[in-house]
């Protein structure tokens, strides 16, 4: 556990900044370590109640975290089935950026007859949803061709979060960063 919390301890702006959360009266004592990590922007301390030692004798149990897939959505409910081409934009002084997600015949324009409108951009994963109202649509002949959504950030802690999203977007679904 301890391995999977310093591989989530990423050093970030936010996370320098951070001060440790008090255990409440009355918590357990016993060796304790800190964390940094910059998803709450808080230090993490993990308590062992007995050593180690004391616990070869019975089998262990041990706790998995499944997260669910990471997800883009335009109706809420419908994961979108379309990679998007995604462009990245971000300022001099880091404090805000863009993405611009552009889904050429993205599937919602299938399923949208019958589960209803698109209501915005919606962008899932185990930590919440990102979502943005900026999603325009452009047609061909008379008939949808494409989808552009626009994710702004406007704090350094929106664009770590969104850079964590995409991460786990890109993972699952075989994407790739290109600098241009």
């Amino acid at each position: 556990m301890a391995a999977v919390m310093k591989a989530l301890a990423v050093a970030s702006p936010i996370s320098a900044r951070a001060q440790p959360r008090r255990c409440p009266a009355g918590s357990s004592g016993g060796p304790s370590q800190s964390l940094h990590s910059s998803f709450g922007g808080v230090s993490l301390q993990c308590r062992r109640t007995k050593p180690a030692s004391l616990h070869r004798s019975r089998p262990s149990m041990q706790v998995v975290m499944m997260a669910a897939r990471p997800a883009i959505q335009f109706i809420q409910g419908t994961d979108e089935q379309t990679i998007p081409d995604v462009r990245l934009t971000k300022s001099r002084d880091g404090t805000n950026g863009v993405a611009i997600f552009t889904f050429d015949q993205p599937s919602v324009f299938d399923s949208s007859a019958e589960l209803g409108d698109i209501t915005g951009f919606y962008m899932i994963d185990d930590e919440g949803v990102l979502q943005s109202v900026d999603v325009s649509a452009k047609f061909v002949n008379g008939k949808p061709a494409l989808i552009e959504a626009k994710y702004v950030m406007r704090t350094p802690r929106e664009w770590d979060r969104f850079m964590r999203f995409m991460e786990r977007y890109s993972q699952a679904n075989g994407l790739q960063f290109v600098k241009k």
